[in-house]
């Protein structure tokens, strides 16, 4: 079972802005993870292009998989056969499950949303499912994650008042039903709520008052990173994460840049995952403490440099802008591997700058470093 230490609070604040960001430990069956933290994202059981030991390089304490796709593809059988998740992947640290709502508002032409449940057509084959709360809880506990999400309904932006109430009248019966189906299944590993709410403050409110009435170990944001422009989400998360249970973890699903992960742990978020750093090494986007890197750029075709000369990674330590560049023009699946060793090394290596200028106090002088390094401004105002 989970547990989380809150260990430090930060109490600086810079003008206008308040610091609210935390250090923490999540203790689960495999393994303490330490807060904030990044998760990369191994959808369907995988973190492209990664093995468990360039993992183990790049830091990496618990990886996310999805529950949609693992349960369509290799399925269920095949879990139970190999006896979950950590077994079939050979990866012995933790393991965060969503449980699908997100793939079926990104899939919403071959969803159907009810009382019931959510009704789709597999984007495989076009076989027929249902998943209900109760059985998104079945398939997380049959996949054996440490930490697994209700099931809910995520709404994209712009959307109307009324369709988001109606949404978040629905994650709200779907996570009572969930959660009690999971008290009744033993209680095993650690169910997460799911705020919804769109944005709109009252109804995340709303949602976060109805959430917490049930005592789930932790908490998560959903319904952000949908299209809604930048300062908006920032606005929904600054409101929300305060109506979070103190003592719990606050995870934002879904999100994002480097400059959103450290705004948003500014904020008092614990977890987060995206995509981004493993989709944007596939398409030569690569992410340096000086900004944004695009290896296609034909600047770098006699550059003898890392990427980073800051980073530590296998890549940095070992291969030239020009070698990288070149993989990457060649198409070469190199290219992919090494590329993802050094956004995923980067998110987690961030991370734990994060944590340790949290622990000395002086996340603002963190924050302020981060940004000149980039030429950017940071963000005022929350």
């Amino acid at each position: 079972m989970l547990t989380f230490e809150l260990k430090k609070e930060s109490t600086e604040s810079k003008g206008p802005e308040t610091c609210r960001a935390r250090l923490g430990t999540i203790h689960t069956d495999h393994g303490v993870i330490e807060t904030p933290i990044f998760m990369p994202v191994g959808t369907v059981g995988s973190v492209k292009a990664l093995s468990v030991e360039d993992l183990d390089h790049c830091k990496a304490k618990i990886i996310l998989g999805n529950t949609y796709h693992l349960y369509l593809r290799p399925g269920m059988e095949v879990m139970e056969h190999m006896q979950g998740l950590h077994e079939f992947i050979r990866w012995n640290k933790p393991i965060l499950t969503d449980s699908g709502g997100y793939q079926f508002f990104s899939l919403a032409k071959l969803a159907k949303f009810s009382d019931e449940g959510v009704a789709f057509q597999s984007h495989i084959d076009g076989s027929r499912h249902v998943f209900s709360p109760e059985k998104a809880v079945d398939i997380q506990l049959t996949l054996g994650s440490d930490i697994m999400m209700s099931l809910d309904w995520c709404m994209g932006y712009p959307a109307e008042e009324q369709e988001v109430m109606e949404a978040l009248n629905k994650t709200t019966q779907w996570a009572k039903r969930g959660f009690d189906h999971w008290r009744t299944r033993g209680g095993a590993n650690n169910l997460f709520g799911i705020v919804q709410g769109g944005m709109f403050p009252s109804l995340r409110s709303l949602s976060a008052e109805q959430l917490t009435e049930i005592d789930f170990p932790g908490f998560a944001l959903g319904g952000l990173s949908v299209g809604e422009p930048k300062n908006l989400m920032y606005e929904m998360a600054d409101h929300t994460l305060p109506l979070l249970p103190r003592r719990k973890p606050r995870y934002i699903m879904g999100v994002g840049t480097p400059e959103d992960l450290v705004e948003l742990t500014r904020l008092g978020c614990d977890m987060f995952d995206c995509v981004m750093p493993t989709r944007n090494a596939r398409n030569g986007q690569l992410f340096t403490s000086t900004g944004t890197l695009n290896i296609a750029n034909a600047k770098y075709r006699l550059d003898k440099g890392p990427l980073d000369a800051e980073c530590n990674c296998y890549t940095c330590a070992n291969y030239s802008r020009s070698y990288l560049r070149h993989l990457y023009k060649a198409r070469e699946i190199l290219s992919y591997r090494l590329n993802t060793i050094h956004n995923v090394y980067y998110y987690l290596d961030l991370m734990e700058k994060m944590r340790g200028a949290i622990a000395e106090d002086r996340f603002f002088e963190f924050r302020q470093e981060f940004y000149a390094k980039k030429k950017m401004i940071p963000r005022r105002g929350l």
